[in-house]
């Protein structure tokens, strides 16, 4: 198979909440291939961010694909929200209901595209019985529920292996990594398979001038 282009997918947990629609514009503006909107609930992660009625507010702002990724539990009863608030890709994880098949079978028909995401502890063998049903697979490089944490270099392996299944299949999966990307990890994560990058602090932390410089930087 050919190599995957690398696309870069801003998180907007670590920008400017009290002007969040100009900051979707200007890192929309600055190179940025996805918006990644991660919602938390307070209850599958340890933390609370927002819902889909903000990422309604958003979808004016930008063509950009809408990456939104659900650490909420249960998520099947809140996926028609997050359709319907103008997402692209829905990603939920493994542990996140009873039922993983059926969750992405429920994305898929929507409309949008489906991903699956893995914690630094769930086994990679969660992918394979799934992967028919996969646009995305999210290796998660850090524990979720928080930004700004360090990179786990033991998911260097996990993502790797992610790689060797999604090539096996012929089909055009992406292969999502999120958690303490900097332009050093980014590089041992494209090597290692990944070609999409989610990045909050290393994007945003240096502010609007900057986002273009940090998402080139990503990119290698």
């Amino acid at each position: 198979m050919s190599t995957p282009s690398i696309k870069i997918a801003p998180s907007i947990l670590a920008a400017d909440f009290s002007d969040l629609g100009a900051e979707v514009r200007a890192v929309a503006d600055a190179g940025a291939d996805h918006i990644h909107l991660d919602v938390m609930d307070g209850h599958f992660v340890p933390n609370i961010s927002f819902g889909a009625s903000v990422i309604k507010s958003l979808r004016h702002c930008t063509d950009k694909v809408f990456d939104v990724h659900l650490m909420i539990a249960p998520v099947d009863p809140f996926i028609g929200a997050f359709v319907d608030a103008g997402a692209n890709i829905i990603t939920s994880h493994w542990e996140a209901g009873p039922h993983a098949h059926r969750t992405l079978q429920v994305v898929r028909a929507s409309g949008c595209k489906a991903g699956l995401a893995l914690n630094p502890g769930t086994p990679v063998e969660c992918v394979e019985p799934l992967i028919d049903s996969l646009d995305l697979v999210l290796v998660m490089t850090v524990n979720p529920g928080f930004g700004g944490q360090t990179f786990i270099d033991s998911t260097l392996r996990k993502i790797a292996r992610v790689r060797e299944m999604i090539d096996r299949t012929g089909r055009e999966i992406d292969l999502e990594v999120d958690g303490g990307i900097t332009p050093k990890t980014a590089a041992q994560c494209i090597a290692a398979g990944a070609n999409v990058l989610v990045a909050g602090t290393a994007v945003f932390a240096g502010g609007r001038s900057r986002y273009a410089e940090e998402i080139a930087a990503l990119r290698g």
